[in-house]
């Protein structure tokens, strides 16, 4: 991923291949990119906090659409999604801390809500592949992404408090 410190990529710019906890160690704003290869999750705040936006391959020449409802339309951090081939696996729960009814899911769910009858998800254990999280149902809304690990609370993610309420696999095809 290539980033820019202006719009449509002018001034200055930095080049990585992989994860960067702290973009504005490079340039001091960081407002286009560039992504040549490969799926990058964009952050608005340094340590992969705050909202968060999927890149494929493709110019990103104003990234002020990367931060909806935020104040900010800087780059600040950036992860690289690696790519997963075999099965996806995770465990949500109900409540924070892995507490509530739990289920288990393989595949992307549209809505929580109808399909485990719960309103939404609020911690989760993910074994396998890296997966996104969405505020609301149909994959909308703000993201969350997550890859193997526990995940005991999504309100420790920068975004203060969030409900979780369709999942999606995050597929080789990125």
């Amino acid at each position: 991923i290539d980033i820019g410190k202006k719009r449509n990529f002018q001034g200055r710019n930095y080049e990585t291949s992989g994860d960067c906890p702290e973009v504005t160690s490079y340039l001091s704003r960081c407002c286009s990119c560039r992504v040549e290869s490969g799926c990058f999750m964009l952050y608005e705040v340094t340590n992969y906090m705050g909202y968060q936006m999927l890149v494929r391959r493709g110019d990103y020449p104003d990234n002020q659409w990367i931060m909806g409802a935020s104040n900010s339309d800087c780059i600040r951090s950036c992860r690289m999604i690696p790519m997963h081939k075999g099965t996806f696996r995770m465990r949500i729960f109900e409540g924070e801390n892995f507490v509530g009814h739990k289920y288990e899911l393989m595949d992307d769910c549209e809505s929580v809500q109808e399909r485990f009858y719960m309103a939404d998800c609020q911690s989760c254990n993910v074994t396998h592949g890296h997966w996104l999280l969405y505020e609301q149902p149909n994959f909308e809304g703000r993201m969350i992404y997550i890859r193997p690990g526990e995940y005991s609370s999504f309100n420790n993610m920068g975004l203060g408090p969030v409900k979780i309420r369709s999942i999606r696999r995050i597929m080789e095809s990125c």
